[in-house]
């Protein structure tokens, strides 16, 4: 062999080591130029973050994934770096979104549901926030109502478009939208930058329940899951078509990932939030840099999603502000020494159900799950978690063990942070709290038990469709069996309010918001139930419990009962600010029964007329109690007969225990000199309602304002015989 001058050796030595730092991740210039040096390589580089709701890893091709075609994600995953094991923190969307917005663990954040947490920024500064000082646009447009402003995820935005309303009579999970309805306001947005840097989030939740795929991805694959995903892909090709169309693209940071998987029944649960195996925490990953640095790298070691805030900052020169240490780290910084330990935790079914909530932690190949009844698998050699090796790994269980019980932190429930909330909580009887475990007391271990929520679903179901009869005992059941669960309570109260058993209702909601410490919709439901029931303190006292976290429902609460007490400038002024707060149609509603009270029937009528707008732009396939019935009520003041009979008879078609919407159409008839058929009105409202003692209330009352006080009272009689414990009744009596 011959001799290698020493000189030669050193310089391919020295570029060696040139050639090494320049391929290190961000020590590269953007194509076009950019900003080198201490300050960040890609400096003023546009900054994408895509999160696709819901999303298993392993139903992308990128993952080795065949039955769904991902042509978008596909991209990005040739132009950019693949994290092959990348996991979530908690399986459910507001509280992982918060993480990896803010670079911080839910326990930390002290966000734990998607109900009922409010994300305080000024104590954990946001990836938008940060980059915002940096003199980015900063713009968020989501697709579910989860991630609404008012929960605090907003924090940080310049925009933030969070047009999705609730659908009424539904599970929350069913208020999104079209994730290409979100693009195309993405994309409106970026057309008015200009050559400003800008950071643009986007939420498309179209993987999520329910699976309903659009054309033309309806009926294509095996899986409507699948569908869901295909679609999503195609509002992600549309967002990068534009990118590219304005020559962004190429210089730009694009990060695309989920917030959490999905059961499809591995372990029994077919949705999410409440298990933490791997289906349900492993997530897609991908990341493209300016000029495609790195295009086509997979990444093995595992990463998390609080490691993405500081990947983004660190990647487009961004120096944090805060000097407490984040959670994450940089995703494309030289990996650590020791492997790392990747937490994870759900008290979704603690808080919702009374169960144990789990944890879990992640080293290299062992995933433990820490519960009632510990598991420890191997991803390596067992990714579908079937095999416990428990027993076979006491040390490596032992370590995780200790690594889960120093993760953890106690639970603080949805109003106990807030110490004027928590004051109001004691002086209303809620203080004491099922969710809350007393010493040596043993949750259910939720693996046991997770079958029990095809029961609850179908309780769910029964009360969408109004068959609140059947639903009444088939939840009574589950509370029966657990008596901790929150969501059976609250839907048990909804199927009661719906009978008109009233206060059978009020004590439903009352026991759910024990259970869940003050949980806000939960308190605005039992206002509403009391302010039916006359007790308009009590009514107002709930709804100031539901402030701080639902100031929608709150403020809207708050009008009813001004009405109610003949207040018309504060009820105006309540449901206005339920509108400002992020809430539309029900406020509407109460803001249109203002303006007839105050005798402003056109302002009324294009109130009406606004909400109903909204119900059309959301798809207009759900129906809205109370919206015809008010249509209704305006037409016949003023003097439109027909039309007025025609809404009041459709609001009874879609909600038949409407007791307004029958008294409306009486009084209708009796106007027009129809005696007979008015009578026969009140009669029939009685019999569906099942002999209600709201229902006689009503027929009393309408007896009353037709000038036929003998009737009323003879009816009040029979009613209250009938009846004789109905406060409601009893108040018509002086």
């Amino acid at each position: 062999m011959s001799r290698i001058p020493v000189h030669r050796t050193r310089l391919a030595a020295a570029l060696a080591v040139l050639l090494a730092v320049a391929l290190l991740p961000g020590c590269r210039r953007p194509a076009g130029g950019g900003a080198g040096g201490a300050e960040g390589p890609f400096r003023g580089a546009p900054v994408v973050l895509i999160s696709i709701d819901t999303l298993r890893s392993d139903h992308l091709p990128a993952y080795g994934y065949r039955a769904v075609d991902t042509p978008a994600i596909d991209r990005l995953r040739r132009d950019g770096v693949l994290f092959a094991r990348a996991y979530s923190h908690v399986p459910l969307t507001l509280p992982s979104h918060v993480s990896i917005l803010s670079g911080e663990l839910p326990a930390v954040t002290g966000v734990r549901d998607n109900v009922g947490y409010h994300y305080d920024e000024a104590r954990w500064p946001s990836l938008a926030a940060e980059l915002r000082r940096a003199g980015y646009a900063t713009g968020g447009f989501v697709s579910a109502y989860v991630l609404r402003g008012e929960t605090g995820v907003s924090a940080g935005f310049d925009t933030w478009d969070d047009d999705v309303h609730r659908r009424f009579n539904e599970v929350l999970g069913n208020s999104q939208r079209a994730g290409s309805e979100t693009v195309v306001a993405a994309i409106r947005w970026l057309r008015t930058l200009g050559d400003r840097p800008f950071f643009l989030f986007v939420h498309l939740y179209d993987p999520h329940s329910p699976y309903a795929p659009p054309a033309p991805f309806a009926g294509r694959y095996a899986l409507p899951y699948d569908g869901e995903i295909a679609a999503a892909d195609a509002a992600v090709g549309e967002l990068l078509a534009e990118l590219e169309r304005s020559g962004r693209y190429e210089g730009a940071i694009v990060a695309l990932l989920s917030d959490h998987g999905e059961g499809l029944g591995d372990h029994g649960e077919q949705e999410h939030g409440v298990l933490l195996y791997r289906e349900a925490l492993q997530v897609p990953l991908l990341l493209k840099l300016p000029g495609r640095r790195r295009a086509g790298e997979r990444v093995e070691a595992p990463a998390q999603l609080v490691d993405v805030f500081p990947t983004l900052l660190a990647v487009a020169g961004v120096r944090r502000q805060g000097s407490v240490p984040l959670s994450g780290r940089s995703l494309l910084a030289p990996p650590p020494a020791a492997a790392r330990d990747l937490y994870a935790e759900t008290y979704y079914q603690r808080l919702h159900f009374g169960w144990s909530e789990l944890a879990s932690v992640i080293r290299d190949r062992y995933h433990y799950l820490h519960g009632p009844a510990p598991q420890l698998f191997d991803l390596v050699a067992d990714p579908g978690e079937r095999r416990d090796v428990l027993g076979d790994q006491r040390r490596v269980y032992a370590e995780l063990r200790r690594v889960a019980e120093a993760s953890a932190r106690e639970l603080q429930g949805p109003a106990a942070a807030d110490a004027e909330t928590r004051q109001r909580l004691a002086a209303l009887g809620y203080a004491a709290s099922t969710a809350r475990v007393g010493p040596g007391e043993a949750l259910p271990d939720p693996r046991l038990l997770v079958q029990t929520l095809a029961q609850l679903q179908h309780g769910l179901v029964l009360v969408e469709q109004q068959r609140f009869s059947e639903a009444v005992p088939v939840l009574q059941h589950i509370v029966a069996q657990s008596p901790r669960m929150v969501d059976a309570w609250e839907q048990l109260g909804n199927a009661l309010q719906g009978s008109d058993r009233l206060e059978e209702a009020l004590d439903a909601y009352q026991h759910a918001l024990r259970a869940s410490v003050g949980a806000s919709h939960v308190a605005a439901a039992a206002g509403g139930v009391l302010l039916a029931l006359g007790r308009a303190d009590e009514a107002k006292a709930h709804a100031q419990l539901a402030l701080a976290t639902s100031p929608s429902l709150a403020h809207d609460l708050l009008a009813r009962i001004a009405l109610a007490g003949g207040d018309l400038p504060a009820a105006e002024r309540e449901a206005r600010a339920a509108i400002a707060a992020g809430e539309q149609v029900a406020p509407q509603l109460t803001l249109a029964q203002v303006q007839v009270k105050a005798g402003r029937i056109e302002e009324a009528a294009a109130t009406v007329e606004q909400a109903a707008a909204e119900v059309r732009r959301q798809g207009g396939a759900q129906r809205v109690q109370g919206l015809e019935q008010l249509r209704g009520d305006i037409f016949a003041r003023q003097g439109r007969a027909t039309e007025a009979e025609a809404a009041f008879r459709a609001e009874i078609a879609a909600y038949p225990r409407n007791l307004r919407a029958w008294s409306g159409l009486a009084l209708l008839y009796a106007a027009a000199g129809q005696a007979e058929e008015a009578a026969a009105t009140l009669r029939r409202m009685v019999e569906q309602s099942g002999d209600s003692p709201s229902a006689y209330a009503e027929a009393v009352r309408t007896l009353r304002a037709l000038g036929d006080p003998v009737d009323a009272a003879a009816l009040l009689r029979h009613a209250l015989a009938l009846h004789p414990r109905s406060s409601e009744l009893h108040s018509l009596r002086g």
